[in-house]
């Protein structure tokens, strides 16, 4: 049962264009009106995490308003750099975007799962920005991956990337030179090239761009108009896929 001071403060907040000013109070008012409140809480421990759940909607819809509006201002640097890979269907309906690192479990969770959406699609437009967070092992197969981009081509990027999200071995001259052998590459012109200032210059700019989006982990997706956050199992990007497309 509320007490007087307690009733009259939920009928003040039930009322259009009333409020309680705890500042009227007198000391003992509000000492009262605090034990009450306290009491009342204790006795209904859900109303806290009710007023949690809606602090946190709104907090999340107020991120997402920001990063939408993020996506709109860096959106030609995002889905049209001039530099990323980009796989999948180049015509798709839907674009996905990937910041990655290789050395990121949760990257190498989602990889198959994502290469398995937009196979099964057939109508996504992938592209993976190279990320390098996680130390000089995942900046160390960044430059190697860019490095086969560069003086390769595309396919050959696709197959490395592939590779290199599997490599459980630490990424060093011997293993990137090992791996650029097995695909079928010039492993001395691709360890050579990973320290040129082209290769520098990509990571670099991928790296602005996410300062600029105010990414800090990875996997971190851009689809279309919204920024997700971290790994999504399968079944919700098929879910936010078929949203997007009304």
């Amino acid at each position: 049962m509320k007490t007087p001071i307690l009733a009259a403060a939920f009928a003040a907040l039930a009322l259009p264009g009333q409020a309680m000013d705890i500042g009227q109070m007198s000391d003992e008012e509000r000492a009262i009106f605090r034990e009450e409140v306290r009491a009342y809480l204790l006795d209904n421990p859900e109303v806290i995490m009710e007023a949690v759940a809606v602090l946190e909607e709104r907090q999340a819809a107020g991120q997402a308003a920001q990063d939408m509006t993020l996506v709109q201002v860096n959106a030609d640097d995002i889905f049209n750099d001039g530099y990323s890979w980009v796989g999948g269907n180049p015509e798709g309906d839907i674009t996905l975007v990937e910041f990655v690192d290789y050395r990121c479990g949760y990257c190498r969770r989602a990889h198959d799962e994502v290469k398995e959406l937009v196979e099964s699609d057939g109508n996504i437009r992938l592209i993976v920005k190279e990320f390098p967070i996680l130390g000089e092992a995942s900046t160390q197969s960044s430059r190697f991956a860019i490095a086969v981009k560069q003086l390769s081509g595309a396919d050959a990027y696709h197959a490395a990337n592939d590779a290199l999200i599997r490599l459980r071995s630490d990424a060093n001259a011997r293993s990137l030179r090992k791996l650029a052998t097995s695909l079928g590459l010039d492993a001395d012109a691709i360890l050579a090239h990973m320290d040129s200032a082209d290769v520098t210059n990509e990571i670099q700019k991928t790296r602005e761009l996410a300062q600029r989006l105010q990414i800090t982990g990875t996997p971190t997706f851009v689809m279309q108009d919204d920024m997700l956050r971290g790994y999504l199992p399968l079944e919700q990007m098929r879910e936010l896929v078929a949203s997007k497309r009304g």
